[in-house]
């Protein structure tokens, strides 16, 4: 049973961490510090461990969608409060906790600002221990779950720009999660969301307890190594997650869409060897002369070897010099979600890649 006080250190490993284990999506790290560093400054949310609830204690999701490239994106810290005080108006419950719905720069520090509002703990049992593109993969297979109506409440948009969206939706998993991320695209590509309460006995089942401490055990490894340079970052980073990076080089032949709320595409990197990456938020395929290397939810990621740091897919461009990590899933912390076949069929289509391996 595990109680900590989060502050502006645990912050900072938790947004470095997670934009490793974002694996090119999950969000960015300015961002991600925003909100992390105003929670702790707010109200010193508490992190526990899953083991702290008792079964029946009550945790909702505290998450973002979008795509991350979106030029007109567009969500405020106060939009992801006015999330949860709608799904709290359409279902009035006790809450004992909130956890993110995954681990990335940003998304892993979703449900802090919540939390130090509210006075209640953030769980360390995100949905998933690594990001994922879609809601689906974040809902713990909930769709399987006979009976289960999801409720989903989103904000986000600029209103300046007439953009402003609030939305609350009850129905199938599936569908509400397709209507919030309609809602991003008119929000003109990104809302806040907080979604479908569970109890602490079904997130020990299907989420990924543990995922948020490894996130700060990352980071704190960086943090560490930052002195010395990129290549120290890089290995400690290695140290950690295990995996290895495969190749050196540079982006070449980038492709980058926005399609859908997602950012779809795909890069090749040339140097050591050629390796040729998909994407659909994060980094989906890994392959070098026609063989597959790593295939989501594997963890491939991209390293700059010029500051160690990862680059998005959403902020990769032509002759970046980067380093290409692969982590397999075997090593990570993984929620139900991003291991079934009907949630993996979706990328599938999006990529043009077979996935489930």
């Amino acid at each position: 049973m595990t109680r900590t006080r989060l502050d502006e250190r645990l912050a900072e490993a938790a947004v470095l961490g997670g934009a490793v284990l974002g694996g090119g999506g999950g969000g960015s790290v300015a961002d991600g510090l925003e909100r992390a560093r105003m929670a702790v400054r707010l109200g010193s949310p508490l992190m526990v461990s899953l083991d702290e609830l008792d079964d029946d204690d009550l945790v909702v999701t505290a998450s973002a969608v979008g795509a991350p490239a979106a030029v007109e994106k567009f969500v405020r810290p106060v939009d992801h409060l006015r999330a949860m005080d709608l799904l709290l108006e359409k279902r009035p419950i006790d809450l004992a906790g909130v956890i993110a719905n995954e681990n990335g720069a940003g998304s892993g520090v979703n449900g802090w600002l919540q939390a130090a509002v509210l006075g209640i703990p953030v769980v360390d049992a995100p949905c998933n221990g690594r990001a994922h593109p879609t809601g689906l993969m974040g809902a713990m297979g909930l769709h399987r779950v006979e009976g289960y109506v999801s409720v989903q409440a989103a904000v986000g948009g600029n209103p300046d720009t007439g953009r402003h969206v609030e939305l609350v939706v009850e129905g199938q998993v599936q569908c509400a999660a397709n209507l919030v991320r309609y809602a991003s695209v008119q929000a003109g590509g990104s809302v806040a969301v907080v979604r479908d309460p569970v109890t602490a006995r079904y997130l020990a089942e299907h989420a990924a307890p543990g995922g948020t401490s490894q996130a700060i055990r990352v980071g704190e490894a960086m943090m560490t190594a930052r002195s010395q340079g990129a290549r120290a970052i890089i290995d400690a980073i290695v140290a950690i997650l295990g995996g290895q990076v495969v190749c050196e080089g540079e982006v070449v032949n980038l492709r980058l869409e926005t399609v859908g709320g997602y950012d779809v595409g795909q890069a090749t990197i040339q140097g050591d060897r050629q390796c040729e990456l998909t994407f659909w938020n994060e980094f989906m395929t890994l392959e070098a002369q026609g063989q597959r290397l790593g295939t989501f939810p594997d963890l491939i990621a991209l390293l700059s070897l010029e500051s160690g740091m990862p680059v998005p897919s959403a902020e990769v461009r032509n002759g970046q010099a980067v380093g290409v990590l692969l982590v397999p899933r075997a090593n990570l912390i993984l929620g139900e979600g991003v291991r079934l076949r009907d949630a993996l069929q979706e990328a599938e289509r999006a990529v043009g890649k077979q996935l489930i391996i």
